[in-house]
């Protein structure tokens, strides 16, 4: 059975928010505001860990070089 599996990659709100450095109430806001991609299991909202992983980089500045 895949269930397993797929059911422990998920992150809820709180794991989400902890691994991206915000607050939980800010994560549901990005959510209401369709900014972040989300997976809705009836009622339940999740993360897969990807998510995060694009998110911290789409917010990645570079350094600037050396003059």
């Amino acid at each position: 059975m895949t269930i397993g599996p797929v059911r422990r990659g998920l992150l809820t709100v709180e794991q989400f928010a902890e691994a991206v450095g915000l607050k939980p109430a800010t994560v549901r806001q990005k959510i209401w505001r369709r900014e972040i991609t989300f997976v809705r299991i009836g009622r339940a909202v999740r993360f897969r860990p990807e998510t995060a992983e694009e998110l911290i980089q789409a917010g990645t500045v570079p350094a600037r070089e050396s003059r």
